[in-house]
């Protein structure tokens, strides 16, 4: 992908989102990641249908008329986009890659935060930490994190989640919002993202390409694992097979959300054929409804 291709994609991203961030999530976004407390701004008469509640009575008995205290919300939180780049992101069978639908997914969130005063940032890594972005604000700053994943090459190939989020826990000491967003094709990082879930709000996203999760009969395949190099022959006219690869990978997914749920991290399933709209308005109104 040359330079002026990876630009157009940008700019796509970037328009694509802003109109879905205006139009449904800057609202989710903002009731679902309630700010650090509130503080008071000011006092006001009262009026018809403000709560009693609020009522400054030493104001009120000063000037004789009944005024209320205002108060706004302390926001600025921090945002953490923990992306997983390893080779297995580059694949894509459908509508897009798993690293374009990431890239959309951060574009979405981080001009959410934004919007609502926060600031974002990024750790990208594969079997080691390949960029940290530290949290800043700004529509910039977004445009970055979105290019930053686009036009990323990893230097490893391999998937090392436990490593990240060790990574993630010496560097980010403020508590944040964090999206762990990943195939998950790692093992050994329950307990870093338990340990990461005690101070931080961790929410898990799983992006899957279709053909991970099933096989159309298109008779004899070659596959390479973007991660090993293994080369794999496959035979999807085979119905037996076909059944045992699509039973496995329901099984892997409904393992992964049995873990994610027995430690309390949100999961959010992403499908690269499927809009990513409906998940991540469910979870808003879901995290909405706990509160």
């Amino acid at each position: 992908m040359d330079q002026k291709e990876i630009f157009k994609k940008i700019r796509r991203i970037e328009i694509r989102t802003k109109r879905l961030v205006n139009d449904q999530f800057s609202g989710e976004y903002h009731s679902t990641f309630k700010g650090r407390g509130i503080e008071f701004e000011e006092v006001r008469q009262y009026q018809p249908g403000d709560d009693i509640r609020l009522i400054d009575w030493n104001v009120t008995a000063r000037v004789g008329y009944p005024y209320i205290k205002k108060f706004r919300e302390e926001r600025e939180l921090s945002v953490i986009f923990l992306v997983d780049m390893s080779s297995s992101g580059f694949f894509g069978t459908k509508e897009r890659f798993k690293e374009e639908t990431a890239a959309e997914l951060c574009a979405v969130l981080a001009f959410s935060a934004i919007k609502n005063n926060d600031k974002v940032g990024m750790i990208i890594f594969t079997d080691r930490i390949e960029k940290f972005i530290p949290p800043k604000k700004g529509k910039g700053h977004v445009l970055r994190l979105i290019r930053e994943i686009l036009y990323f090459k990893p230097t490893g190939t391999g998937t090392d989640i436990g490593m990240a989020l060790e990574y993630f826990n010496r560097v980010i000491k403020k508590k944040s919002v964090v999206f762990l967003i990943s195939d998950f094709l790692s093992e050994g990082y329950i307990k870093p993202l338990q340990i990461a879930n005690n101070k931080h709000d961790m929410v898990a996203m799983k992006i899957s390409d279709p053909r991970e999760l099933k096989f159309e009969n298109v008779g004899m395949i070659e596959l390479e694992d973007a991660e090993t190099g293994e080369i794999m022959v496959i035979d999807t006219g085979s119905s037996e097979f076909r059944l045992d690869f699509a039973q496995k990978a329901e099984a892997d997914n409904f393992a992964l959300k049995r873990s994610f749920r027995l430690i309390n991290i949100d999961f959010i399933n992403i499908i690269t054929d499927q809009s990513y709209i409906v998940p991540l308005i469910n979870f808003f109104r879901m995290r909405e409804k706990r509160r």
